[in-house]
């Protein structure tokens, strides 16, 4: 079973603390999720209550993946407490490290983050680049995967950085089901925009939601944003204008997201043949379907369903 350690700070908050548990917790006995603090006392969350976790910080040592949530930002600084740095050298080499939101600065004082990409929250942006210039900060991303270190900005996705993570682990349908029980979506890109500025509609405007619904239910069809322009009754400037602000993608972007998520479903669940599933998902060749999930992915139609079929 594959161990994942939360360490809880100082100044913790509580929503992102429950993330961990919550997301690897639905996916069966897949994952144990374990919570510690720096010296095993309880700490002060941001809320107006303490948390007392079980362990200390000898259960650091046995981890297969370590998640720091975030904690207050007053506490920030470029150097780590002694007591936070000690827990932290007891992380054995090749551990995956995940960091939520002002986690990542916990990561980047440690000197991890150095001449690797990185986010955090959109709002500390100046902050984090004052104190750490060598990390190369993208803050327009909801998170990065960079192998062993993966890092994701505030709040909820904390929830899309560990759905990846179980995608990753253990294929889309697991990551599907787990989405279904904590009643989230199942994906949003690690490259979707992390603040969107969205004024609410008028009460006739209906958005582009049912075009991308009615996109979704037929992605086998050649769509294109003229044909999604004309669904949603609008001209293409305005609809790829409105599009990109509920969405924070192109359409054309969205539409390659969601056909390799297709993919990705079909490969696990079905024995069709590579070039059925690339009609199906609405690529124009089992070719343009390897290309696309390389991209996303970094492996082959063929690779991916041996890895994640073989426990069907």
């Amino acid at each position: 079973m594959h161990r994942v350690v939360v360490l809880a700070l100082d100044g913790v908050y509580p929503f992102e603390l429950g993330i961990p548990r919550r997301v690897f917790g639905s996916a069966g006995d897949r994952y144990e999720v374990l919570t510690c603090t720096v010296d095993g006392r309880s700490v002060r969350s941001d809320a107006d209550f303490a948390i007392v976790a079980e362990h200390g910080p000898e259960v650091l040592r046995t981890a297969d993946t370590v998640v720091i949530p975030p904690y207050d930002v007053n506490r920030i600084t470029a150097e780590l407490p002694q007591p936070v740095a000690d827990a932290l050298a007891l992380i054995r080499p090749g551990t995956r490290i995940v960091s939520i939101c002002t986690g990542a600065f916990i990561l980047a004082a440690t000197g991890l983050l150095d001449g690797r990409p990185a986010t955090t929250h959109w709002c500390l942006v100046e902050p984090f680049r004052q104190l750490f210039p060598d990390v190369r900060l993208d803050p327009d991303v909801l998170f990065v995967d960079d192998g062993d270190v993966l890092t994701s900005a505030g709040a909820a996705s904390g929830v899309d950085v560990c759905l990846h993570i179980v995608r990753t682990d253990h294929g889309s349908e697991v990551a599907n089901q787990v989405a279904r029980r904590c009643v989230v979506p199942p994906w949003r890109d690690g490259g979707q925009a992390q603040y969107i500025e969205q004024p609410l509609p008028e009460p006739s405007e209906l958005g582009t939601a049912p075009t991308r619904d009615w996109a979704t239910a037929n992605l086998h069809l050649p769509l294109t944003l003229t044909d999604l322009a004309e669904h949603a009754r609008m001209s293409g400037r305005t609809f790829a204008r409105r599009f990109r602000d509920e969405v924070g993608v192109s359409p054309g972007r969205w539409l390659i997201q969601r056909r390799v998520a297709r993919a990705r479903h079909l490969l696990e669940s079905t024995d069709l043949s590579i070039d059925q599933i690339a009609t199906q998902v609405g690529f124009a060749t089992a070719a343009s379907l390897r290309q696309h999930l390389h991209a996303a992915i970094g492996v082959s139609p063929l690779a991916y369903r041996r890895t994640f079929r073989a426990g069907v």
